[in-house]
C-alpha cells in the first residue's frame, strides 16, 4: 500500500491534469498574422493613353534603381517597349516636346508612354528615387536619345 502522502498527490494529479488539458484546449491559438495586399495601381494604358505592350515571346524583365539630383533633367528620349516606374521618393515631373506633363511623387506608378519622346526633371530640393522596370524582347535596350 502506498503511503497517505503519495496517495494525495495521486489523487490531485488525477484532478488537475484533466482540467489542465481541457483548459489548453478552451485557449485555441491565436491566429498567425496575415499578409496585407495594397493595390497601388491597376491599368492598361500608358500617360499618353497607348494600350500597354508587353514581349510576345523571350521577354527580359529588368529592374533598376535610378536616383535622379535635384536641379537634374533627364535628356529627351523615348522607350520602344513598356516601362514602369514607382516613386520612392521626391517628385518629378515628365513633359513632352508637345507641351503635355504629368507630375508623380512618392507611391505613385509613372506608366511610360511607348515611342513618344519625353523627358523629365526633379522638382523641389529632393532627389527622385524610382524602381523602375522594363519588360523588353529579348536582352534590348528600351531607352533611345533624341538624335
Amino acid at each position: 500500500m502506498r503511503p497517505a502522502s503519495i496517495r494525495g498527490l495521486s489523487l490531485v494529479a488525477a484532478t488537475l491534469l484533466p482540467a489542465l488539458a481541457l483548459s489548453a484546449c478552451a485557449q485555441a491559438p491565436a491566429d498567425p498574422p496575415k499578409p496585407k495586399v495594397t493595390e497601388i495601381y491597376r491599368g492598361s494604358t500608358t500617360a499618353l493613353g497607348q494600350k500597354l505592350r508587353f514581349p510576345r515571346q523571350d521577354g527580359t524583365l529588368v529592374a533598376s534603381i535610378y536616383e535622379i539630383p535635384p536641379g537634374a533633367r533627364l535628356p529627351v528620349h523615348r522607350h520602344p517597349q513598356q516601362r514602369l516606374a514607382y516613386v520612392l521618393a521626391g517628385r518629378l515631373r515628365v513633359g513632352t516636346p508637345e507641351g503635355r506633363g504629368w507630375e508623380y511623387g512618392p507611391g505613385e506608378i509613372v506608366v511610360e508612354m511607348l515611342d513618344h519622346w519625353h523627358s523629365g526633371e526633379t522638382l523641389g530640393t529632393e532627389a527622385v528615387r524610382l524602381l523602375v522596370i522594363d519588360q523588353t524582347e529579348g536582352d534590348t535596350a528600351n531607352v533611345e536619345l533624341h538624335p
